[in-house]
Formats: structure tokens, C-alpha cells, sequence
């Protein structure tokens, strides 16, 4: 569809529900009008909580439907998972999508089964606005996203695979455990300075993308 800024955007998804294969860029099949600031390594696949949709059409008054703001993946709370939100995933949160993980697992059962990491937030763009704008007139709901820090996550392949609807997903990996996406966005967006104890493990998660360290780094108080 036409947006404000560029004659083409592929931000509006649906639903699919045959196997996709992902590699290191993403699902194959996903594409990007403007590669110059999305998709990547970085930004290979993109998941938002249905927690965010609700939100927007409670504060709204709308009806806009899930795959309207972009996201390649949202999951349910299953396997003992709580919902894969803002405040309870973590930077560098690995999952994996299919096969079996932990007591019952084989040795064989994960070979071939996709793996994510969580690298980074997703920052709101204008296109959200436009996305959006065809349903109300609500100025800026992009920056409303963002003040809330319900834009979802991207991740990077760990490992390639296969990816479905009807896939089990478990946490694997939880390295940083205290690197809540709700908590990096509290400090992002906000506009105090802190003690460097409180920015300093951030700036030390190997996986957390460059750009996000340089804002943590603008919040050290100068003591």
C-alpha cells in the first residue's frame, strides 16, 4: 500500500499457516519496501505480544487486527510459558520453535528446530501512523506505542529452521535475566540520569544492538 514517505510498504501481514522456512535474514517468504531500516540479522524476525493490539483498541476505540503493525510471529501462553510480553521476555532470550526441550528431549529432537534471540526492541515508525490512519484520526499513535514500549522485539537466528502455527516454543536460554524489554524501554524513555551500577550491566550484554547502548550510555549521571 502507498505511505507518506515512500511509494510502497509491506507492513501489513496475515496469518499463514503452512511451514516457513527462516534463515539468517527471516522468513523467506517476508518482504521489506525499505531495507535500508528494516530487516537484517538484527531485525530478521519481528514478534508483538496480542497484548499490544488490545491495548491500542481499548485506548482507540479501534478494531485493528493482529499482522496490521508488521510483526512476523505472535505466540499463546503455552508450555508453561507465561505470554510472551514486554515484562517477561528478556534481552538475549533464546527459543525455540518445534521439537521437544529438557527432560523429554532426545538428542536428535532439536536439530533441525529454529532458534531465536532476542536482540532488540523495535522502535515505531511513521508507518504505524499511516497503518493506523486508515481506521481513525488519531494523530501519532507511533509515539504512543513507543512511550508505552509495546512495539515488540526482534530477534536474530541462532539457528535456522522451519517455523509453523501449530509449533510448541521454549525458552532455552536466559542469560540476562534482568534485561526486561519493559525495563529497557522505562530507562530509555526516560528523562532522568542514573547511577552507573543501574546502565552498566545493559551496556555489557554482548547481544544487546549498538544503538540501544549509545541512549543507555547518555543516561549515566555524572556523580
Amino acid at each position: 500500500m502507498p505511505f507518506t514517505r515512500e511509494e510502497m510498504s509491506a507492513i501489513d501481514k496475515a496469518p499463514i499457516n503452512a511451514p516457513v522456512a527462516v534463515n539468517f535474514m527471516g522468513l523467506i517468504t517476508d518482504e521489506q519496501a525499505d531495507r535500508k531500516h528494516h530487516g537484517g540479522p538484527l531485525k530478521a524476525v519481528h514478534q508483538l505480544a496480542p497484548a499490544t493490539y488490545e491495548r491500542i483498541n481499548t485506548e482507540f476505540g479501534l478494531k485493528v487486527r493482529v499482522g496490521t503493525l508488521g510483526e512476523n510471529l505472535t505466540t499463546e501462553a503455552v508450555n508453561d510459558l507465561p505470554e510472551m510480553t514486554e515484562s517477561t521476555v528478556c534481552i538475549g532470550d533464546v527459543y525455540q520453535y518445534g521439537g521437544e526441550y529438557g527432560d523429554t528431549a532426545t538428542s536428535t529432537d532439536d536439530v533441525d528446530n529454529l532458534q531465536l534471540r532476542i536482540v532488540q526492541p523495535r522502535r515505531p515508525c511513521y508507518k504505524i501512523n499511516d497503518q493506523i490512519g486508515q481506521f481513525t484520526k488519531v494523530p501519532n499513535i507511533a509515539a504512543w506505542i513507543s512511550k508505552q514500549g509495546i512495539a515488540g522485539w526482534y530477534f536474530k537466528v541462532v539457528r535456522d529452521g522451519m517455523i509453523s502455527a501449530d509449533l510448541p516454543v521454549y525458552l532455552i536460554e536466559r542469560p540476562y535475566p534482568f534485561a526486561t524489554l519493559e525495563t529497557l524501554w522505562q530507562l530509555s524513555n526516560s528523562k532522568e540520569k542514573f547511577a552507573a551500577e543501574v546502565i552498566e550491566p545493559w551496556l555489557a550484554i554482548e547481544c544487546l544492538e549498538d544503538s540501544w547502548k549509545k541512549v543507555l550510555a547518555k543516561k549515566v549521571r555524572k556523580d
